[in-house]
């Protein structure tokens, strides 16, 4: 990952809706939530949520799927992997062993 594909991800969640959108479909895991379940879990009205999960789409923070007439999200757990990945690549200047303690080490080593 590059400065580049970073820089939209972190303007998509600079929005608190969205920040609460993608946190709830990490905990709704592997099978996501519809649209309709999104808003209701969040109280976020049909014509706010459609616009704030598209800008999370066009991120790529969320997967959707059409499912009949509902869309499924998922969240992209893989991009936010490789997002902290990208955040702490030189963590501890390129001594894993300085970053014990401050719960970095499985990225570090």
């Amino acid at each position: 990952m590059d400065k580049l594909i970073a820089i939209p991800i972190f303007e998509s969640l600079a929005s608190g809706v969205r920040l609460d959108i993608y946190r709830l479909l990490v905990k709704a895991g592997p099978q996501g939530l519809v649209a309709g379940e999104i808003g209701a879990a969040l109280a976020v009205p049909p014509t706010n949520l459609s616009f704030h999960l598209k800008a999370l789409t066009h991120a790529q923070l969320l997967s959707v799927v059409q499912e009949g007439r509902y869309q499924r999200y998922r969240a992209n757990l893989v991009l936010m992997q490789e997002l902290i990945a990208y955040l702490t690549a030189e963590c501890c200047a390129g001594h894993p062993e300085q970053c014990a303690g401050i719960g970095l080490e499985p990225i570090c080593a």
